[in-house]
């Protein structure tokens, strides 16, 4: 394993322990597992039918000196802005499609140019993996962006149904993973 290697490696583990710990401090609420779990599983089954027709047997790591530089601030960017979005929201917070049960719409921090910080920050930390480490990289990136725009309009619905006189008006005024594209 190359120093690079470790960095990620170890960048992640910390995010995703420290993630797990924060999730304990949030509002109680209720994810509609039914959904949740069928575009899981459908996401899964299709990582595993990418990694196992072979596409990527001959990626090697990535060895330019610039392309890791740039994979490391994209990396270090996207989880400061998933960690932003996550600490700024707070309580509010839950796993993808979460329904709180006193929920309160956040529209200030990050959220004031994206809807969905927290998953562009980590899209953002994978693509910068992918362009420090290994191409092998963007499968889990491309699914995980198709999953987390799943989850997105999923809980755009429900936000709209919560707040629906402020919900839209905020809706027009942000873009949902991309300031000013998407």
């Amino acid at each position: 394993m190359t120093a690079v290697d470790l960095f990620f490696a170890l960048g992640w583990v910390a995010f995703w322990v420290g993630w797990l710990v924060a999730a304990l401090y949030t509002k109680r609420g209720s994810i509609p597992w039914s959904r949740h779990v069928r575009i899981r599983l459908v996401l899964v089954v299709l990582a595993a039918l990418v990694l196992r027709t072979g596409v990527f047997r001959h990626q090697r790591p990535h060895t330019d000196p610039w392309l890791v530089g740039l994979g490391v601030a994209l990396f270090v960017l996207g989880l400061g802005l998933a960690i932003w979005a996550r600490i700024h929201i707070g309580r509010n917070w839950g796993g993808p499609m979460t329904q709180k049960f006193e929920p309160e719409l956040v529209t200030s921090g990050p959220y004031h140019f994206i809807r969905h910080p927290i998953y562009t920050g980590i899209l953002l930390a994978g693509f910068g993996t992918a362009l420090a480490v290994n191409w092998l990289w963007l499968v889990a990136v491309v699914l995980a962006g198709i999953y987390f725009v799943y989850c997105a309009r999923m809980e755009e619905r429900y936000l709209a149904e919560q707040f629906p006189d402020t919900y839209e008006t905020y809706r027009h005024a942000t873009r949902m993973l991309v300031p000013f594209v998407f």
